[in-house]
């Protein structure tokens, strides 16, 4: 079984929302597996990072947080997206047998759509290109959350349709991996975790900057010696690094009244540094070593091409495209 996933890189940093929601679980599999792949989703992020540095700054950040989190490239494939040449081409192979209805019935453009955004060709067509992505090394399951699932069904449909457009078998069907509810991490805001909403924590940002986001996670006025929600964000943060029996007690303490926010978040960043001390450590490790991390990534670009090259080859074949055979 190949599983495949991969991670856009929009900002500096993977937050906790990207760790819970998905990285701890890719980690997880590639015990789980023995045919893993996870990349760095370079082109994807052409729709909104329109800086070059900035660009190979965040890919690289994506990849030291994947190493840092425990991605070992002796049993998972980690490579960069851009390094496949063979992306571009089956995305434009899928291109000519995906619906314009398809594509304006995805979530992404709808909602810039609603918010009157300007739409490039690029964002009206990324479904497709994350198909190629999926599509090309005939992946057998991918880790989706409930906000990806769609993207997953047009993938499964675009399959379909080039199938039976040419009468072949050339591409497999991929089935989704749910990931588990922790995906909804909550921001400091309240809102879904999210670098779009500026409400995010950051793992391996600074102490300093950690404490800053941990103190600004909003609260109530809530006196101290009253009842608090067990429900409240700043309670839903500190569940990420608690035991059942430790959610518990702190249950029946934010009912019983006497308890601070001040005091929880305190303990959040306490818990929070101690959680992820062995990956900062190895992340400074790996960021002192950049040529390492770059033959990683070169070693795995390799490796998922050798897997990509028969699948487009097999497509091009069943599309008639190259000379006779």
């Amino acid at each position: 079984m190949r599983v495949l996933s991969g991670t856009k890189p929009t900002g500096d940093l993977l937050h906790l929302g990207n760790y819970f929601g998905a990285l701890r679980q890719f980690v997880a599999l590639q015990e789980k597996y023995d045919d893993a792949l996870y990349f760095v989703a370079d082109y994807h992020s052409m729709t909104s990072v329109r800086d070059a540095a900035v660009r190979r700054r965040y890919s690289q950040n994506v990849a030291l947080d994947y190493l840092a989190a425990g991605l070992d490239p002796a049993r998972a494939i980690l490579f960069r997206q851009s390094d496949i040449p063979e992306v571009c081409e089956l995305s434009w192979l899928l291109t000519s047998v995906t619906p314009m209805g398809m594509l304006e019935r995805a979530h992404a453009y709808k909602a810039a759509m609603d918010r009157a955004e300007s739409v490039d060709h690029g964002l009206f067509t990324y479904p497709v290109l994350m198909a190629a992505d999926i599509l090309l090394y005939h992946s057998d399951i991918v880790p989706v959350g409930q906000d990806q699932k769609q993207h997953l069904e047009m993938t499964r449909d675009i399959a379909q349709r080039f199938n039976h457009t040419y009468d072949c078998e050339a591409l497999i069907l991929p089935e989704p991996y749910t990931l588990d509810d922790t995906a909804a991490v909550p921001g400091t805001d309240g809102q879904k975790m999210s670098k779009s909403y500026g409400n995010t924590i950051q793992m391996f940002a600074p102490n300093k900057q950690l404490k800053k986001s941990v103190m600004s996670i909003v609260t109530d006025s809530t006196p101290v010696e009253c009842s608090k929600d067990p429900k409240a964000v700043v309670f839903q943060i500190w569940d990420l690094f608690a035991s059942e029996t430790e959610r518990a007690e702190m249950a029946e303490r934010a009912a019983a009244g006497g308890l601070g926010y001040g005091e929880v978040k305190k303990d959040i960043l306490e818990r929070l540094l101690a959680y992820f001390a062995p990956m900062r450590e190895r992340r400074e490790a790996f960021e002192a070593r950049p040529d390492d991390v770059e033959d990683i990534l070169r070693a795995g670009g390799e490796k998922a091409r050798a897997i990509a090259r028969p699948v487009l080859d097999g497509c091009r074949e069943a599309a008639g495209l190259g000379p006779p055979r």
